[in-house]
């Protein structure tokens, strides 16, 4: 598939590791897939879902709201077969490398965007440059620090002193190179993800009304948004890729309560859940039977510290970070508020993903009321003796949050507080302009099946999804070595050196592992779940 031995090692050795999660069916191992009813290949069904952050740009969805609808919208250069994990190409015709540094990659012809134009490279280049330029303010800018020129396109500090990376080359409209600062050994797996989707012409000449209505070149192409309310996509028919649409669309519908959208799925007005609330995590199965979804994912739940506050980032409150988490009995509510759908958490990374290595948490990951108790003394006490924990109110994270706070203040004293804000994208704004008082929710879901998506694209300094402001030289120097090594297992390897140094300084604790708790309405089959939590939007049939 790609030239390049390190490359093919790239493929073969995380998609073994992503296997272990993908795509088993629902709880009746047969019923996800099947197909039992006449289909309509032009019916459009109805997926929960919530208001996407920020407009519906290739790099500016890091958030789960917006990113699963750009990805339908969008097709990059590879993609990750729902079914095996393995990595495929899709406008990519190859990716050929010899040093995991240099990159040639050689586009398929007929391509075109939802607008008729055509996908060159310079899409692809062009798209590169605008969203790593600062000026653009694109939340997932830092995905192209590997690439030679970044850091004059996109400084740390001063201006910038280029538009575009020197280490992209458009050869012709179907071939350019890449060149990265050093080697990374897994970056064609880092391909996959959205910000690396190509963007047509026109968007350049108008980046915010095409972030209000884009035109992509995906299996879906955009109808409408309703803010607040839905977002509609319908089938791309001159879509070229491999997984092309088995309905007529989509309608992403927006939720302030997931209580609701079980009902209106019991009812059969919604057709396909995102995840089960917990009130009804216990009957789920009861109540839809075959068409129930219980399925491992690669996700963790996790509570971030703000460690952008002057209270919480001084050396000595490291040891009052893993007393907290010592604070909180994950067994306990895994089972009874959870109802037993999650497993809870020893590292910082979730199984199945390659590198994943069973307690690396170590003793800060166990429930240890005393222990916690002394740390939290040894390391000056909670700051005012009080925490809150910020989280979205139509996420269905209420009841845990609670256990959360009531085993903590049970095993501390310290008191704990649940701080709920009505929606995804009103919290999300809190803890992006970092206006977090002291804790906030901060799940994670895979976006490669490697342990380096978990560890420095979450804990590194400057990385997008460093919500807590996390900074450690040792960690990063850690990364650095990993990114560079000769083998993606040799990077798997050395990334667990760095996870340990997050177990010391506590920046975030974790508390368990997501499973996709899901299902699906009456009027539409043959829905199946990938390892990212989502469903494989173009294979699900509606029903005649």
């Amino acid at each position: 598939m790609r030239g390049g031995s390190q490359a093919k090692w790239v493929v073969a050795a995380v998609a073994v590791a992503l296997a272990a999660t993908a795509c088993s069916s629902s709880s009746d191992s047969s019923s996800g897939g099947s197909s039992d009813g006449a289909v309509n290949a032009q019916g459009v069904f109805s997926y929960q879902s919530a208001e996407p952050q920020r407009p519906l740009q290739p790099a500016n969805a890091m958030e789960n709201q917006g990113g699963r609808i750009v990805k339908q919208l969008f097709t990059g250069l590879v993609d990750y077969d729902p079914a095996t994990g393995a990595l495929r190409n899709q406008v990519a015709d190859k990716i050929e490398t010899t040093d995991s540094k240099t990159f040639t990659v050689t586009l398929k012809s007929g391509w075109t965007f939802h607008d008729g134009t055509p996908v060159t490279s310079q899409s692809f280049v062009k798209s590169w440059n605008w969203s790593a330029n600062p000026a653009n303010n694109q939340i997932n800018s830092d995905w192209f620090s590997d690439i030679v020129g970044y850091d004059a396109v996109h400084p740390d500090k001063g201006d910038p002193t280029a538009k575009e990376m020197s280490g992209l080359k458009v050869i012709d409209d179907t071939h350019f190179t890449i060149e990265l600062a050093n080697p990374v050994s897994y970056f064609t797996y880092k391909l996959g993800y959205s910000a690396f989707f190509p963007l047509p012409e026109g968007f350049f000449a108008d980046p915010k009304g095409y972030g209000e209505k884009p035109v992509g070149n995906g299996p879906y192409k955009f109808v409408s948004w309703e803010h607040n309310k839905a977002v509609t996509l319908a089938a791309y028919d001159k879509y070229t890729g491999t997984n092309k649409a088995k309905n007529g669309g989509i309608v992403f519908r927006s939720y302030t309560s997931p209580e609701a959208a079980y009902k209106d799925l019991m009812s059969d007005t919604l057709d396909v859940l995102d995840q089960v609330d917990s009130t009804d995590l216990p009957k789920y199965k009861d109540d839809l039977g075959k068409r129930a979804v219980d399925q491992a994912q690669g996700a963790i739940q996790n509570i971030s510290f703000a460690l952008y506050n002057a209270d919480w980032n001084a050396p000595e409150k490291a040891k009052v970070r893993q007393g907290l988490s010592m604070a909180i009995d994950r067994d306990t509510i895994t089972k009874t508020v959870l109802n037993g759908t999650r497993q809870p958490a020893d590292s910082f990374v979730a199984p199945g993903v390659m590198g994943y290595k069973a307690g690396t948490c170590g003793d800060a990951c166990k429930y240890n009321p005393e222990k916690a108790k002394q740390l939290i003394q040894e390391g000056g006490g909670v700051p005012g003796n009080k925490i809150t924990i910020l989280y979205n109110s139509d996420g269905g994270h209420k009841e845990w949050v609670d256990a959360v706070c009531n085993s903590i203040r049970q095993a501390t004293g310290v008191e704990c507080l649940g701080d709920p804000k009505p929606d995804f994208k009103t919290s999300r704004d809190i803890v992006t302009k970092k206006q977090v008082p002291s804790m906030m929710r901060t799940g994670w879901v895979q976006d490669y099946p490697l342990n380096a998506n978990f560890l420095r694209d979450v804990y590194g300094t400057g990385a997008a999804a460093n919500d807590a402001s996390y900074s450690s030289p040792e960690f990063d120097n850690l990364a650095k070595q990993a990114d560079a090594a000769t083998s993606v297992e040799k990077t798997a390897e050395l990334y667990q050196q760095a996870e340990a140094v997050l177990a010391k300084d506590m920046p975030a604790i974790p508390l368990w592992y997501y499973k996709t708790s899901s299902g699906y309405s009456n009027k539409v089959q043959n829905v199946k779940f990938n390892s990212f939590g989502d469903p494989v939007y173009t294979d699900v049939e509606v029903k005649k």
